[in-house]
């Protein structure tokens, strides 16, 4: 468990709702169609499809197969490490860096916004994979993982830009689940990994520790919090 924090990070709403003013206007912010990223893409080989295979499940994954109802598996960027459980693991990777267009959810005490327009940020993406021998059924949470630096002053996690355009050029996805997927238990099979990423502030050169949670989901989809597991990866961030 972390230990306490003494600054408190309050969401911009509840701001708003205090009377505090900086951060008024941005409950709704307009989309953005621009963003200042760089990122680099592995290529994947095409594998050809056997005939007992659909076009969907021939796709080439980057971390073992990719279930139906997983929107990716992709690896994207430079691994900082994994974190691993019993029967699965969690691959995290730096991605690219940009620019925040627009504010963050968060606000401090005071009501000044941690993430404001042209802050830098920076991508990961996580990648579970289960390495057990044994169907793993999984919530709509998938997995859990809260990233902290070392000298992150606020009780919350940290603060990140919603912002479908810089997710787009960064490559990766906020959300491991496809819409329309169903409902849980989502199936991770064996071998089989499932991909998303996330932004938060860029700190080039600051340690960071990744704390992962995975609860499985029981028969009718909803958490298994005996079966419950918590790992860390403490790394860099470059």
């Amino acid at each position: 468990m972390r230990t306490s924090r003494s600054a408190l990070a309050l969401p911009l709403a509840l701001v708003a709702v205090l009377g505090l003013s900086a951060c008024s206007g941005d409950t709704a912010p307009e989309e953005t169609t621009s963003a200042s990223t760089s990122v680099e893409t592995p290529e994947t080989e095409e594998t050809p499809a056997e005939d007992t295979e659909s076009e969907e499940e021939a796709e080439p994954a980057a971390s073992g197969d990719k279930p139906a109802w997983a929107a990716t598996n992709e690896v994207v960027g430079t691994q900082l490490g994994t974190a691993e459980g019993d029967g699965f693991t969690v691959d995290i990777y730096q991605v690219s860096t940009a620019v925040a267009t627009k504010t963050g959810q968060f606000a401090d005490e005071s009501g000044k916004p941690i993430l404001n327009p042209g802050d830098p940020i920076v991508f990961v993406n996580y990648v579970l994979t289960n390495t057990g021998d044994a169907d793993l059924p999984l919530t709509y949470s998938i997995v859990g993982v809260d990233a902290r630096y070392a000298d992150w002053p606020y009780m919350q996690g940290m603060d990140s830009i919603v912002d479908s355009a810089l997710f787009e050029a960064a490559g990766v996805v906020d959300s491991p689940i496809t819409p329309g997927s169903g409902e849980a238990p989502f199936i991770l099979a064996p071998g089989q990994s499932v991909a998303y990423g996330e932004n938060f502030k860029h700190q080039p050169g600051s340690p960071i520790e990744f704390e992962v949670t995975l609860t499985p989901a029981d028969a009718a989809g909803d958490l298994n919090h005996d079966l419950r597991q918590e790992v860390a990866l403490s790394a860099t961030i470059a």
